[in-house]
């Protein structure tokens, strides 16, 4: 097995397309390569699952038991195994690193590969390469990828300069080429399904990496013995039933799913019937539906186009289908999103309009605590806190004054920063992105509850 994490010595450095690349060209070698993303992160898993062929999965310290992070890694795990950290490789939001991409090195004896943005930059490399082992030497720095390199000179005189003052090898000196970057937007890279070039710039990165990058010098050291998978008591707070079918937008506007949650998802009973909000004219037939995040406000055009499914999707939500929503899913349920000065109409099933904004409103993690309120079957074990995620540079306004919430915000905006989880009859609507890890539980509670009330009313048609 071959395991190793790209990280940087700081954000920008050009590691998530290194990663991609990295995954693109040891899968055009035969390799299978399962990616991996630290953090909460939608995007660059889209990418990283495009380039190797292998759904990415998130590792997250903060939202992540430390058996947890380990059971996924080793358990998933294939030939080739790549970790793309974020941000810098001691970044984290804790003071003792607990919760930095070098701590999740050191819990799964990740070999690190970093990456050093080396603009401008001659003997001063030295120094860095060396404070950075020096900081915590249990940290192995393996190998180093040189990046936006001015030409053949500049790699020379830093390739001698590596060699003579560390003992850490050049594994990749990668030139300066504008045709290797991404479009970038607020939330970072434009996510590969709303790219149509995206097979073609995965290609293209993919041959740079694999001629500038010494790929068979990275096999040999990110060579590691499996990992052993820990025990885990396997809890299902709530008993199975019959299958339940539920719609899921899967289109350029929406595709924020973490592959955990679409696994718990069917786990439980759920049949994922995919439609697309773009072009579908009308929501297939389901017992639920299910809205992650995304971009709507950059298809708002086609969304507010495709008049028939919209028509559908509010009559169903009326009549009582079981519905949740994320961020872009909210969104979209609005009654519009205004946007660069021009106002769209979406479905119209939540009675308030969204506004984007030039900075966020909302962005990082959060605490919940789940009230009364909550329409989903509760497991019988106590509610503890819920640690989730935010992203969104819109806001809710002009909702009814009496407005029903399912959460308040402990930690994080929400909604308007102190309640979150829009309750419109059977739908839950909310800014913030769950995850089935820990105690959160919410794939299993929403199909239950989708289950409960297929069994009060008949499904959708």
């Amino acid at each position: 097995m071959h395991r190793m994490l790209i990280s940087a010595a700081h954000k920008s450095s050009g590691k998530t397309m290194v990663s991609i690349g990295l995954c693109a060209a040891l899968n055009a070698r035969g390799h299978a390569v399962q990616p991996f993303k630290k953090g909460p992160d939608y995007i660059d898993p889209m990418w990283l699952s495009q380039a190797s062929g292998h759904s990415c999965r998130n590792l997250d310290l903060y939202l992540m038991e430390n058996d947890d992070i380990v059971a996924t890694f080793a358990h998933h795990s294939l030939e080739v195994n790549l970790v793309e950290g974020n941000k810098g490789l001691y970044d984290g939001l804790a003071l003792d690193g607990s919760n930095s991409n070098a701590a999740l090195a050191k819990l799964l004896d990740l070999p690190v590969m970093l990456v050093i943005d080396a603009r401008g930059m001659t003997r001063g490399i030295a120094p860095l390469i060396l404070g950075y082992q020096a900081f915590d030497r249990e940290i192995n720095i393996s190998g180093v990828i040189l990046n936006n390199l001015g030409g053949s000179r500049h790699e020379s005189k830093l390739r001698a300069v590596i060699e003579h003052y560390t003992d850490v090898p050049v594994i990749g000196a990668i030139h300066h080429d504008e045709r290797l970057s991404i479009i970038e937007r607020h939330l970072g890279l434009m996510p590969s399904n709303e790219s149509h070039v995206a097979t073609a710039k995965i290609i293209q990165i993919g041959e740079a990496i694999a001629e500038q990058v010494d790929l068979t010098k990275l096999l040999e050291l990110s060579q590691k013995p499996t990992l052993d998978i820990p025990h885990r008591a396997k809890i299902i707070p709530l008993p199975c039933g019959e299958k339940v079918r539920i719609g899921i937008a899967r289109d350029r506007s929406f595709g924020f799913y973490y592959e955990d949650d679409l696994d718990a998802l069917e786990a439980a009973g759920a049949e994922l019937v995919p439609f697309d909000a773009l072009h579908d004219a009308h929501l297939p037939q389901v017992d639920g539906l299910y809205i992650g995040g995304g971009f709507p406000e950059t298809c708002a055009a086609e969304l507010e186009a495709n008049v028939t499914l919209r028509a559908d999707i509010k009559q169903a939500i009326e009549q009582g289908l079981p519905a949740y929503a994320e961020c872009g899913g909210l969104m979209y349920l609005s009654r519009n999103i205004a946007y660069q000065g021009n106002t769209y109409q979406m479905v119209g099933a939540i009675e308030g309009e969204v506004k984007m904004h030039d900075k966020p409103i909302g962005r990082g993690y959060v605490h919940l605590k789940e009230n009364e309120a909550h329409p989903w079957p509760r497991p019988d074990t106590p509610a503890k806190q819920i640690k989730a995620h935010e992203f969104h540079y819109s806001s809710l306004e002009n909702l009814p004054s009496d407005s029903r919430f399912a959460y308040q915000v402990e930690r994080g905006y929400g909604i308007d920063g102190e309640r979150d989880g829009l309750i419109v009859r059977n739908l839950l609507a909310s800014y913030t992105h769950l995850r089935t890890i820990g105690s959160c539980y919410w794939a299993t509670r929403f199909v239950a509850f989708v289950r409960r009330c297929n069994e009060q009313q008949s499904p959708f048609t």
